[in-house]
C-alpha cells in the first residue's frame, strides 16, 4: 500500500515549526494522518516528517493514544534553517506582519557539525497541542547527540500504535430473522479475513516501526444469563463459523460458535436478547534503529459488535 503522504511548505515544512505549537494553524506543515471521525482517537502528524503506511490504516480505532504526544524530531541544517529564516522575514516585513527573529541565532550554526530539530506533535491526541506548547519549537543538536525530549524509537511504535486499526465487526447470524428456544444460533463476521493489519511509521533516513494485529479468537455474549442460553465460543476462532447444510451431525442443535437459547425472549426489553461479539486482535511490534531489530509488545485489541436477537417458542400441536 502506498505511504500517506506527508506534504511540505516552503520546501522543507519548516515555516510551522518555527511558529509556537499552541498558535500554529493545525493545518500547516507536514502531516502524517490516520484518523476517523467516528472515533474518539486517531493520529494526526503536525510538522512532522513520519511517514504511515499499512494496511492496518482506516479501519475502526480502539482509542490507543500516545503517553507523551509531542517530540522533537530532525528538521533542518544551519544553511537552509538560516535561508528559511531570512526568508520568512522579508515575506513577512513585505506583508507589514511583525516577526521577531534573531537570524544571527541561526547564522551563529553556519559551519557547526549539527542539525536543528523541531517540535512535532499528534493532533489527533487531545494533549497534543499542549504538549508542543511546553516546549522550544527549535533546538540546535550537535551530531551525534539527540536532545533531551527527542523522538525514539518506543514513541515511533506508539505512533504506529496509535495510527493501527481493525475491521469492525459484522455479525452474521444462523437462523438470521429469528431464532428459536433449542435451536442452535451460528454466529460468524461477515466478510472477514484472518489476516493480520500492520501499519508502520517511519522516520525517514532515521528509524522506522512496524505494529501488527493478528486476529485471534471471537468472544460472545449471548445477553442474558447462563440459564436462559448456552454459549459455544471456544470452536469459532478468528471469524466465527458460518453454518453449513449438515454441520449439526450429532442432531444436538449445539452450533461450534454460537448461542443456544434456553427461553424465549418474549419477556425481554424490546422483546430481543441483545447478543454481544467482540473480535480479539494480538498485538506486537518491531522497531529498526541503526540495523537492530527491537521487539515491542502490546494488550491484544478488542473491537465489538451487538445485534438483536427475537427467540420464539416452537409451537407444537398434539392431535388425539
Amino acid at each position: 500500500m502506498r505511504p500517506i503522504a506527508v506534504t511540505s511548505l516552503l520546501a522543507g515544512a519548516l515555516l510551522a515549526v518555527c511558529a509556537p505549537p499552541a498558535a500554529a494553524d493545525p493545518d500547516v506543515g507536514a502531516h502524517g494522518e490516520a484518523f476517523q471521525e467516528g472515533n474518539t482517537a486517531g493520529v494526526r502528524l503536525t510538522n512532522s516528517k513520519i511517514g504511515l503506511s499499512g494496511n492496518g490504516l482506516g479501519g475502526k480505532s480502539d482509542g490507543y493514544r500516545m503517553p507523551r504526544p509531542c517530540w522533537y524530531e530532525p528538521n533542518s541544517s544551519a544553511d537552509d534553517m538560516r535561508n528559511l529564516q531570512a526568508q520568512q522575514k522579508k515575506q513577512a516585513v513585505e506583508a507589514g506582519l511583525d516577526y521577531d527573529v534573531d537570524l544571527g541565532k541561526f547564522g551563529s550554526k553556519i559551519g557547526d557539525k549539527g542539525q536543528w530539530w523541531g517540535v512535532a506533535y499528534d493532533a489527533g491526541n487531545p494533549d497534543g497541542p499542549s504538549c508542543a506548547a511546553g516546549l522550544e519549537p527549535l533546538v540546535w543538536v550537535p551530531e551525534g547527540t539527540t536532545p533531551a525530549g527527542g523522538i525514539t524509537l518506543e514513541q515511533l511504535m506508539q505512533i504506529a500504535r496509535a495510527a493501527l486499526t481493525v475491521p469492525e465487526p459484522k455479525i452474521k447470524l444462523s437462523p438470521d430473522a429469528k431464532s428459536y428456544v433449542n435451536l442452535g444460533t451460528w454466529v460468524w463476521l461477515d466478510g472477514a479475513e484472518a489476516a493480520p493489519r500492520s501499519v508502520t511509521a517511519t522516520l525517514p533516513g532515521v528509524m522506522s516501526a512496524t505494529v501488527t494485529a493478528t486476529p485471534d479468537h471471537l468472544e460472545i455474549k449471548s445477553g442474558t444469563s447462563g440459564d436462559r442460553a448456552e454459549v459455544y465460543d471456544k470452536g469459532c476462532g478468528a471469524t466465527g463459523k458460518p453454518y453449513v447444510k449438515g454441520a449439526d451431525k450429532d442432531g444436538e442443535g449445539k452450533p461450534e460458535c454460537g448461542v443456544v437459547y434456553l427461553h424465549s425472549s418474549i419477556d425481554q426489553p424490546k422483546k430481543v436478547y441483545t447478543l454481544t461479539v467482540t473480535s480479539v486482535w494480538n498485538v506486537a511490534g518491531n522497531g529498526n534503529q541503526g540495523g537492530e531489530v527491537v521487539p515491542f509488545a502490546y494488550d491484544p485489541i478488542q473491537v465489538a459488535a451487538t445485534r438483536d436477537v427475537p427467540v420464539g417458542e416452537v409451537q407444537s400441536i398434539v392431535k388425539d
